[in-house]
């Protein structure tokens, strides 16, 4: 009895190595490494005419593949949008409890068919601290980067100077800072990889932040007429590497007169020089001038000093007093003063101010007209100011 069942068990044992044999698949492909766009075949020896399927991934995705046999060989075509893609591939063998697996890697072909070069930021400060970053990506005709070590020459021009250098790629890519130089002006950088080469690009070296500068200024006369106009304007304006900073920086000009008053002005620059205009004072005065590139630079303190024009004028009363006529108002050479000089008129009764009346001159005159209905009949006091010169009449009656 123990016979027997020793023989059967023998006899199971035999079936099941039998079996596994039967169903036992074997690598036949060698081959570790493929150039993309290469036809991948993976083949497998099998005694058996059973369907498998094969699971496979990369850095793009994943996808499961049927197999077909030819001759007791088992082949799985890896398809384009896997074989066509650089990197590592792993595989699978998903129905097959022997838990068959591996993996194949894809190189990028040798040869670059395009060169993706980025350059940022396109415009930097000069000076040498600031820099930009030219990024270079050659890849080949499937869009494969190529492979880590690829050589990149990196070539650029400014004034009258050219440089090279050699990058290699590293993680896809090949990168090189350039520093801005001490000048401004335009530097032209492109790169190349065997035998190919990028198309030019354009780096704009920007100067600096101004420096201090100094103030000036120009006029036609020195009187405080009211009606000439002071051009300011500044040195020439220069970054710490002597470079003329850029078109368009905004400079504010602040004036304050003799009465603490503050009058801006302002202007851009052009190569350099900004220019502010202000109309002249209708009287006598000074001005302080301050300019600022706010934040940045400022100049130094510019002094101009007005004379007045007018030391006394004519005033004369007519139709019951009622009708003041001021002038004639002469200029400095005792020509008429130009038209739209501040002529002020201010009334009092009893020490309080009832009104002020301003009028503008023409032809060298102005006229006031003291309205009955408003200033009834009595005495009245008149001061009457032009260009800071006041003329003031006590007790003047009006009727």
């Amino acid at each position: 009895m123990n016979f027997i069942k020793t023989l059967f068990l023998l006899f199971l044992c035999f079936v099941t190595h039998v079996s596994t044999a039967q169903n036992t698949i074997k690598l036949l492909t060698q081959q570790k490494e493929f150039i993309a766009g290469d036809t991948i075949l993976l083949k497998f020896n099998a005694n058996n005419e059973k369907n498998y399927q094969i699971y496979c991934s990369n850095s793009y995705g994943s996808t499961l593949l049927n197999s077909e046999i030819n001759n007791d060989t088992i082949i799985f075509k890896i398809p384009t949008y896997v074989s066509n893609k650089s990197g590592i591939v792993n595989w699978k063998i998903v129905n097959d409890k022997n838990n068959i697996s591996g993996q194949f890697k894809i190189i990028p072909k040798p040869k670059p068919v395009s060169l993706e070069t980025y350059l940022g930021p396109p415009s930097i400060e000069a000076g040498s601290i600031d820099y930009t970053m030219l990024v270079v990506i050659p890849t080949d005709d499937l869009d494969n980067p190529l492979k880590k070590g690829t050589s990149v020459k990196v070539k650029y021009q400014f004034l009258k100077s050219e440089r090279k250098t050699n990058v290699l790629t590293d993680n896809l890519i090949a990168f090189k800072k350039i520093y801005s130089p001490l000048k401004s002006g335009r530097m032209l950088v492109s790169s190349a990889s065997l035998g190919l080469n990028s198309k030019e690009y354009s780096l704009n070296i920007m100067p600096a932040i101004g420096t201090d500068f100094k103030l000036f200024f120009k006029r036609n006369h020195k009187y405080a007429d009211g009606n000439q106009i002071t051009t300011f304007y500044t040195s020439i304006i220069k970054d710490k590497n002597k470079n003329v900073i850029s078109d368009g920086s905004f400079v504010d000009f602040f004036i304050t007169n003799k009465k603490g008053n503050m009058l801006k002005t302002a202007g851009t620059t052009i190569n350099g020089i900004a220019y502010a205009k202000m109309i002249h004072p209708e009287f006598e005065d000074t001005w302080k001038v301050k300019a600022y590139i706010t934040g940045i630079s400022e100049s130094d303190i510019l002094k101009i000093s007005y004379q007045k024009i007018i030391n006394k004028f004519d005033v004369k009363f007519s139709d019951n007093n009622r009708t003041v006529k001021v002038g004639p108002l002469n200029s400095f050479m005792n020509q008429m003063i130009p038209d739209g000089l501040k002529v002020k008129l201010a009334i009092y009764k009893d020490e309080k101010l009832l009104n002020d009346i301003i009028k503008k001159s023409n032809d060298g005159f102005v006229y006031f007209k003291l309205n009955s209905n408003i200033y009834k009949n009595g005495n009245y006091t008149i001061k009457i100011t032009a260009a800071s010169v006041t003329e003031t009449f006590e007790a003047k009656k009006l009727w």
